[in-house]
């Protein structure tokens, strides 16, 4: 009763936008209320997200924007196929789950509530169009369109639902091709930035290599939009770890989301050597796990990752590298609370 009263609460507070913002970028006032986390079950208060993982998916389509849909998939296999991985997440005490595959690589947020349902996890969907592959995964009109233009449509599934449905995104998820920005990325971060500022969703961008996140942060912080609005996907996969320290010295959360049984050792290292240095409090673990497989048949299936890695291989291997278990539950609780609790983070436009 006490959540159905929540829901209740944030859906009679939500700030109607006016025509102007809907055709005007400079607006800038989120359109719904902050200071709540958006699952695809509806708004929660941060503290019931609990331990959470912060990159995984439930599924991904690798065919390409054209081709892909949901007559590429039966929308029961996924949901008994994945079920029980969910669940295994789920036993081992994890209460929140972000999917971060993205619209037009079979993001379906109704098998999202489905699962969410049937393992009382908080899953969370995203908006947002993902840019790496030279444009493959990019539906037409966002080569058309402006950052302006594809901002709108991203706050659009915030406002009104996704897909006709009332499922809401819980952040913004964009991801940009290796190296200097081109053109197109740019709009791509452009669009989440003015996103962020009408609607107080988090940023995550597919980065993973030093020069493409040190570009999508300038990019991000030109638009007026704090670091503290963006995670910085696939951190782990940055080299130097000089760059690691620069973009947490500049704010942004560094996502470091590849764990696996083989990296274990890389990643304790890589954790304990930022906890040392003082930046523990913006620290984001996970898998980027999962992988229903479109497409793929039976052989998909059988490459399928656990989410499980963290809870049975790496904490106990922090624990005896000397973490404590205030440290991993900053970096497992309290972090993602922080990290996806709807929040306007302004910063000062055009500093680089």
């Amino acid at each position: 009763m006490k959540k159905l009263i929540f829901v209740l609460t944030c859906l009679l507070v939500v700030v109607p936008i006016s025509a102007k913002a809907e055709n005007n970028s400079a607006a800038t006032e989120p359109t719904f209320n902050t200071g709540i986390i958006m699952t695809v079950d509806g708004p929660i208060r941060p503290s019931e997200f609990g331990k959470a993982l912060v990159h995984e998916h439930v599924m991904v389509d690798f065919i390409g924007a054209a081709k892909t849909g949901r007559h590429r998939y039966n929308q029961d296999d996924v949901v008994e196929t994945m079920l029980p991985y969910l669940q295994a997440v789920r036993h081992r005490g994890f209460t929140g789950f972000v999917d971060c595959t993205p619209a037009w690589l079979a993001r379906d947020v109704e098998v999202l509530r489905r699962l969410a349902e049937q393992t009382d996890l908080h899953i969370l969907t995203n908006t947002g169009y993902y840019g790496t592959g030279n444009g493959k995964f990019l539906p037409a009109h966002a080569f058309e369109e402006s950052a302006e233009q594809l901002a709108a449509r991203w706050v659009r599934e915030w406002e009104q639902g996704i897909e006709g449905t009332k499922i809401k995104p819980g952040f913004i998820k964009t991801s940009v091709n290796k190296g200097t920005l081109n053109k197109a990325d740019k709009k791509l971060v452009r669009a989440a930035a003015k996103a962020h500022l009408q609607t107080g969703l988090t940023i995550a961008c597919h980065t993973g290599e030093a020069r493409t996140a040190l570009g999508v942060l300038e990019t991000v912080r030109s638009e007026g939009v704090a670091p503290s609005a963006l995670i910085i996907v696939h951190a782990d996969g940055i080299k130097k770890e000089k760059v690691h320290l620069k973009l947490a010295e500049a704010g942004v959360w560094l996502e470091y989301d590849g764990v696996s049984d083989e990296s274990i050792k890389r990643h304790v290292r890589l954790i304990k050597k930022m906890l040392e240095a003082g930046f523990g409090d913006q620290l984001l673990i996970s898998h980027d796990a999962g992988w229903y497989w479109v497409g793929e048949g039976e052989s998909g299936k059988k490459k399928i990752r656990p989410y499980t890695t963290i809870s049975d291989k790496l904490i106990p291997a922090l624990k005896s590298a000397g973490v404590s278990e205030a440290e991993i539950d900053k970096v497992l609780v309290d972090n993602p609370r922080r990290a996806f609790t709807v929040s306007l983070r302004r910063g000062q436009s055009g500093v680089k």
